[in-house]
C-alpha cells in the first residue's frame, strides 16, 4: 500500500481495493473503506501507526468483501465505529448474505471464500453520523445501496461506479446488481465538478468523462449481445456459457457466481425495457426477444 496525499486533510492508500483516509484533527482519521481481508486491515493498521493517527471510523462504501474485509480486525483493534447506507449497512453486518444472494441459496464451502464472504463487524447507520467535512453521494447500480463520499478538499471517492479500462478490455463483465441504475450512475458522475475522483479500483484522476463513457459503452455493448442472442429462445445457462465464450473467459465458482448474477440483471434490464420475455416450456425457462 502507498499513501498519496490528495487535499489537505485527504489522502488515499493506493491499493488493488483503494482506501480513502480523512483527518478530522491532527491525530484521528477516518477510513472508507478497509480492503479485502484482515491482511489488508493489518496492513492500514500498521501505516496508521507509522503516520501517528488513530482510526476514528470507517465509512463502508458498499457491502462486498473486497471493501468491508478489513473492518473486523480494524475495529477489533481501535474499537472504531463503521458506518454504512440502508441494505448495505445489514449484509456488513450479516456478511453471509453476499454469496446466499449472489449464489441464490445457501453458499456451499467454496463459495464461503474470502472474495465473497467478510467478517462481521458491528455497523450503525450512515445518515446523520458523517464528521465535519465528509458527505455522501448516492452511486446506486453496481450494489444495493452504494455510495460515494466527498470531502472538503472536493475529492469524491467513487467506490464501484466505475472500473478501469484495463478491466474493461481484457474482462469486459464487471459486476452489476441493477443496470438501469448503474447506467443513472453514470449520467450523474458527468455532472461532478471534483478536484480529484477516486474510484476503488482506478488511480486517482481529474477527469473521468472518458472512462464514464468507456464503462457505459461495454453496458450496451453487452446488452445488445444478449439482446441479438435471445433472436431464439435460450435458457440462461446457454446465455452465460455464450458469454464467457464470446469474451474468451475462464469458469470458475466466483466467475460462475458474480457472472452469472450479473448476466440474470441484464436480463432483468431487457425484460423491464420490453425487449425481451420470458416463457416456460418442458419446465425449463426461456428468453427470447419480443417480437
Amino acid at each position: 500500500m502507498e499513501l498519496v496525499k490528495v487535499g489537505e486533510k485527504t489522502y488515499y492508500l493506493k491499493n488493488a481495493t483503494n482506501i480513502g483516509i480523512y483527518k478530522i484533527d491532527d491525530k484521528n482519521v477516518y477510513l472508507i473503506d478497509s480492503g479485502n481481508d484482515k491482511d489488508a486491515g493489518k496492513k492500514i493498521l500498521k501505516i496508521m501507526e507509522e503516520q501517528n493517527w488513530t482510526v476514528k471510523g470507517i465509512i463502508n462504501t458498499h457491502s462486498n468483501a473486497d471493501h468491508i474485509g478489513g473492518n473486523k480486525v480494524i475495529q477489533d483493534r481501535t474499537n472504531c465505529e463503521i458506518f454504512a447506507h440502508n441494505i448495505e449497512k445489514s449484509f456488513t453486518e450479516f456478511p453471509i448474505l453476499e454469496p446466499s444472494f449472489l449464489y441464490g441459496g445457501y453458499p456451499f464451502k467454496d463459495i464461503r471464500n474470502k472474495f465473497l464472504l467478510a467478517k462481521e463487524s458491528n455497523v450503525k447507520e450512515i445518515e446523520n453520523n458523517l464528521p465535519e467535512g465528509l458527505e455522501y453521494i448516492i452511486l446506486k447500480g453496481h450494489f444495493f445501496d452504494m455510495i460515494g463520499i466527498k470531502t472538503s478538499d472536493n475529492v469524491y471517492f467513487l467506490a464501484d461506479s466505475l472500473f478501469s479500462e484495463e478491466t474493461i478490455t481484457k474482462y469486459h463483465l464487471f459486476y452489476i446488481y441493477d443496470v438501469k441504475e448503474y447506467l443513472n450512475t453514470l449520467n450523474y458522475l458527468e455532472s461532478l465538478d471534483g478536484s480529484y475522483f477516486i474510484p476503488s479500483h482506478i488511480e486517482a484522476t481529474n477527469n473521468i468523462l472518458n472512462i464514464v463513457k468507456l464503462n457505459r459503452n461495454k453496458i450496451m455493448e453487452i446488452a445488445n449481445k444478449i439482446y441479438n442472442l435471445c433472436e431464439k429462445e435460450m435458457t440462461f445457462e446457454e446465455i452465460l456459457k455464450y458469454i464467457f465464450d464470446e469474451y474468451n473467459l475462464t469458469m470458475n465458482i466466483n466467475q460462475y457466481v458474480l457472472v452469472g448474477s450479473t448476466i440474470k440483471s441484464y436480463l432483468s434490464y431487457l425484460c423491464d425495457e420490453e425487449k425481451l420475455n420470458y416463457k416456460f416450456k418442458d419446465n425449463k425457462m426461456f428468453w427470447e426477444q419480443i417480437n
